[in-house]
């Protein structure tokens, strides 16, 4: 009779998985031993056929000296495609930008990451861009180019949905079980083979979801429908069977600093696969004693995981600046380079102190966010300058923080050992 059920039972779970319309499993079965970075895919240019103007690189669609966004300029000599600015260069040309919007830009952020070493990243997918299915179409413009490139370089990608534009006015978590499904079926994410690029965790398609616990979000995460949208992921008969990271304060164990103060999220982590903190802006090289601070934070982080039955990955991040946006959109200025990177040590000691911790896996906060300063990708030592400030790489290498990440990579998968030392190129 024992052997029945037990029969019976796996009939059920075969049945149960057959009807779901993912692949069995992927190149990239688990998040463990990986270090992935989130990619923003975001910036715009005139002309690119997005008809979105100069899309996250300044305000007013107007690239000059009072709406610039970005406190970092990309390096442009290996792009395809790039677009003039009113801008001038030292010698007089115009300054040129990149679109996100063209296939051929991804292609060589892809190629960047296989050549350094970068295991791949989450597409961030912002619930302001999903909320119709117009909306949804233009969004996947740029996830479709992703996943091209993600198959010709052998990356792993993910889909991470950002909660951050939900308005509290009664939306919720229904819009991105619609686009989840759509992405299912129009994009085959996550059915196209056993050794498709999509990041599986625990053979399971791996979904993040990030913006819970924060206070100075709209909405109110008890209202929002997120238990329906976790329970949807990983039990829906046809759409579910996935794992799922949630994105939170830093401060999540104690439900303070930075979190709100209500023990539900502690109930919605218990609930999914792996946690990950927001640790931006919440450490910096400018403090004594910070990089003990970091791994006692890193150690109770991952005790409390364990607890509570939970993988966990830390955000890192190279340093921070919100110079030029502040300025433009919210008054004030706030301090260029904030947060120094100090030619990358900054980011090294967050990098060896969370493996001496003992993680497993890694995310990088961000492979190309300009906006606030955490790119990881190519940026100029030479940038365009007028009455506006902007960052460089402090002399180092345009490919410096790419090298970086790839050696943070083999340092967590043990090919090098660990140490507090930054690497030295040869």
């Amino acid at each position: 009779m024992a052997k029945f059920y037990l029969f019976f039972f796996c009939m059920i779970s075969f049945s149960a998985f057959a009807q779901r319309k993912h692949s069995k499993t992927s190149m990239f079965p688990s998040y463990d031993g990986l270090v992935m970075a989130g990619y923003q895919g975001w910036f715009r240019g005139v002309g690119d056929g997005a008809s979105e103007g100069w899309g996250h690189y300044a305000s007013s669609g107007r690239v000059d000296s009072n709406h610039i966004h970005i406190d970092l300029w990309p390096d442009v000599s290996e792009y395809e495609k790039t677009y003039p600015t009113t801008i001038k260069n030292a010698d007089g040309t115009s300054a040129r930008l990149f679109s996100s919007w063209d296939a051929s830009t991804t292609d060589v952020h892809f190629k960047w990451m296989k050549e350094y070493g970068i295991d791949g990243v989450f597409m961030q997918r912002f619930f302001s861009t999903i909320r119709t299915p117009q909306d949804r179409k233009k969004a996947n413009v740029i996830l479709r180019h992703a996943l091209t490139a993600s198959k010709k370089y052998g990356r792993a990608i993910a889909v991470m949905y950002d909660l951050s534009g939900i308005k509290a006015n009664g939306e919720d978590c229904s819009v991105i079980i619609e686009d989840w499904k759509q992405l299912v079926d129009s994009l085959k994410i996550t059915s196209q083979g056993n050794d498709q690029t999509y990041l599986y965790h625990h053979q399971k398609p791996l979904v993040a979801i990030w913006g819970l616990g924060f206070p100075d979000r709209l909405y109110n995460i008890r209202n929002i429908g997120i238990e329906k949208l976790i329970d949807f992921l990983k039990n829906d008969p046809k759409y579910g069977g996935c794992a799922v990271l949630l994105g939170v304060p830093t401060y999540f164990r104690e439900l303070n600093v930075d979190c709100l103060p209500d023990p539900y999220l502690h109930k919605l982590i218990r609930s999914v696969d792996i946690v990950m903190p927001w640790m931006v802006q919440r450490f910096t090289p400018l403090l004594q004693a910070e990089n003990e601070r970091y791994l006692v934070q890193v150690k109770a982080d991952i005790a409390w995981c364990k607890t509570n039955k939970v993988d966990y990955v830390p955000c890192i991040y190279p340093g921070f600046s919100w110079y030029n946006l502040g300025k433009t959109e919210f008054g004030g200025a706030p301090p260029l380079g904030q947060i120094p990177r100090q030619k990358g040590k900054f980011y090294w000691d967050q990098i060896s102190m969370d493996i001496k911790a003992g993680v497993s896996m890694l995310y990088v906060a961000m492979f190309d966010e300009m906006d606030e300063g955490t790119a990881i990708f190519k940026c100029t030592n030479t940038p365009p300058s007028g009455n506006f400030k902007l960052l460089d790489y402090e002399g180092m290498p345009t490919d410096h923080y790419l090298w970086l990440t790839g050696k943070a990579g083999e340092m967590l998968r043990g090919k090098i050992p660990c140490t507090t030392q930054m690497p030295e190129r040869k």
